[in-house]
């Protein structure tokens, strides 16, 4: 089983901190490390490896929902950007990073700044330190869970 079916089968059992919402096509879950306020992944239900293995209906709604989710943590975050991300080279399920950026959020390792989360030195965006504690996580999950909620009542 891969790890984003195993984080998944944590959601089904009531298992998995990180959860914030199910949508149609997949679950929305919190990052582990939050060097970037705010990041959020999105998994798909089911196990796929690359976008276009979904039938057209689900990539789209997929998409939809994925665009709607990054609309929700802008809000939630105060972002002044969103970058996405569907990569799968190391975990080969199709899933969704969307990180929430703001203006210097890279310090002195961008061009002033500025450039892909990937430059940030992965030590440091992946350190303890970037864990938030139990307080601060079930403060992001209600602060992403009403955006997201009062975005889809406007649908």
């Amino acid at each position: 089983m891969c790890l984003i079916c195993e984080r998944i089968q944590m959601i089904r059992q009531n298992k998995n901190p990180w959860f914030v919402k199910e949508l149609d096509t997949g679950y929305v879950v919190l990052g582990d490390n939050q060097h970037f306020k705010g990041y959020t992944l999105f998994l798909l239900k089911e196990h796929k490896t690359e976008l276009f293995q979904l039938e057209r209906a689900e990539k789209l709604k997929f998409l939809e929902e994925m665009a709607l989710i990054g609309e929700a943590a802008c809000r939630a975050f105060g972002a002044d950007k969103m970058n996405y991300e569907l990569l799968g080279n190391g975990d080969a399920h199709v899933h969704w990073h969307l990180f929430p950026r703001r203006t210097g959020d890279l310090g002195d390792y961008g061009n002033h700044g500025k450039g892909p989360v990937w430059w940030y030195p992965r030590e440091k965006m992946y350190s303890q330190e970037t864990e938030p504690s139990p307080e601060e996580l079930e403060e992001m999950k209600e602060k992403l869970l009403t955006e997201l909620d009062r975005l889809l009542r406007q649908e």
